[in-house]
């Protein structure tokens, strides 16, 4: 993606976000499992950043891992999203963030089904959803 980085103040995205979607894209928090409005929504369209509206995941990569968060195989355009190694809470984690105004959406892991193995877990609140025919 040739998009320029988007940059605001904290004051622009405590404006614009609501409080969950401000600590989940700017703090990289975590909503509690179960509860996002995508994890178990099962309509046709794409993923956006709720921050930027860069198109991160298409709605026929999305599967249900069970795991109580929206899950997806594989990104729209890996150049949408950049990994970041995450050591946090003991653990070694791949971090998801939007490459192009760094919102945290959520974290990649191998143990997803084929094609690509890969299991994108990604917090609702770091998403908005663009309804396709």
């Amino acid at each position: 993606m040739t998009t320029n980085k988007v940059k605001k103040t904290d004051a622009e995205w405590r404006a614009m976000l609501d409080s969950m979607q401000y600590e989940v894209t700017r703090h990289a928090a975590t909503e509690r499992a179960f509860t996002g409005k995508f994890w178990d929504h099962h309509a046709h369209g794409i993923y956006t950043c709720v921050c930027c509206n860069t198109p991160l995941f298409a709605s026929d990569t999305k599967f249900d891992s069970g795991c109580g968060w929206p899950s997806y195989f594989q990104a729209l355009d890996p150049a949408n999203v950049t990994e970041i190694v995450d050591r946090t809470h003991g653990m070694l984690r791949t971090e998801i963030v939007c490459a192009v105004c760094d919102a945290h959406l959520g974290h990649v892991f191998p143990d997803g089904p084929p094609p690509t193995g890969l299991r994108y877990c990604i917090n609702s609140a770091s998403l908005r959803f663009d309804p396709q025919p």
